[in-house]
């Protein structure tokens, strides 16, 4: 597959978007526990991905963006819409029936170590080194310690539940490795949002028609709403333009390390408006977080790399 030039160490824009995106989709975990009281994961998946079609499109059809018309554009959409919508969203969302949302954070920061490994195999401008493979089992590591072992208490007793979040994991790893042959068919990244929304919700008005019931949609109450309206506008519309932005410039791998930062932001949003205490444990965890992206963006090791080799080949000073 041919991928389109991009920057292996991201630059401050890169790491705002990033930031930006843990944001987004760290409160959509809060949003599902809210409608899961009423709603099924069916159901739940498919009104926030046709929300979220509905903004995105008239965002392309008011900025008069070109839409691709050949097959192949849109059979692209169609899969990346599977890989990155139906499958993951309908994993996550029914794995958190039976999961609660910190060990479903913490399963879902696997993401990194799958996506370091599909791009090593597919791009080969990505491929795996040793230095992004460690950085992505520290961060993996930094979010359980983050969490506390708490969460991980949960492992084991819903194991179906728990290889469904992975196998989400997984999914999301092989989409974003998808995702960078949009750049290359010179499809704008918020027309491919578009595109792979469109195509998500058609496969969901399906599955909704097919087995389940579309009228519980009216029986909904405010909350499920306003749950579900945030996770189309905010963790969805406004997050899948950040992302594809992010693939076009910055690859699969760091675009997805957003799933080590989602818990970290959380948190952190928890403390400064809900007046959540932070305790040793959590900030251990953002301490091995913050190591494990130093060690995947390489330049501080680089420079030490560097310093080190000059010295050594210094000659020595006479006496």
């Amino acid at each position: 597959m041919q991928a389109a030039a991009i920057k292996s160490r991201m630059g401050f824009p890169e790491w705002a978007t990033l930031i930006t995106l843990s944001v987004l989709w760290g409160g959509s975990y809060f949003f599902v526990e809210l409608a899961l009281t009423e709603w099924s994961p069916l159901l739940i998946v498919g009104v926030r991905v046709a929300i979220a079609t509905l903004v995105i499109w008239s965002i392309v059809l008011i900025a008069r963006w070109p839409i691709p018309r050949s097959a192949s554009a849109w059979r692209a959409f169609f899969v990346m819409g599977l890989l990155n919508n139906v499958f993951p969203f309908l994993l996550i969302v029914w794995g958190q029936t039976e999961v609660e949302s910190g060990l479903a954070a913490i399963l879902n920061a696997s993401t990194p170590i799958f996506a370091v490994i599909v791009a090593g195999v597919f791009l080969k401008d990505e491929r795996t080194t040793a230095a992004r493979l460690l950085g992505a089992v520290l961060g993996f590591v930094g979010v359980a310690i983050l969490i506390g072992p708490d969460a991980l208490s949960g492992l084991d007793a819903n194991l179906l539940a728990q290889l469904a979040i992975l196998a989400a994991a997984l999914s999301y790893a092989f989409a974003g490795v998808y995702a960078r042959r949009f750049p290359a068919m010179n499809v704008n990244p918020i027309v491919a949002a578009a595109g792979q929304l469109l195509m998500s919700s058609l496969v969901m008005l399906v599955l909704i028609v097919a087995f389940d019931t579309p009228a519980d949609v009216l029986r909904a109450s405010a909350t499920v709403w306003f749950a579900v309206g945030a996770m189309a506008v905010l963790s969805t519309g406004l997050a899948y333009i950040l992302y594809f932005r992010l693939i076009a410039t910055a690859g699969a791998t760091n675009a997805l390390l957003v799933t080590l930062l989602i818990p970290v932001t959380a948190i952190l949003l928890g403390s400064t408006f809900l007046g959540e205490r932070l305790d040793a444990l959590h900030f251990a965890g953002m301490a091995v977080i913050g190591l494990a992206l130093i060690v995947i963006d390489g330049r501080v090791w680089s420079r030490v790399a560097g310093l080190c080799g000059k010295r050594i080949s210094d000659p020595p000073e006479s006496q």
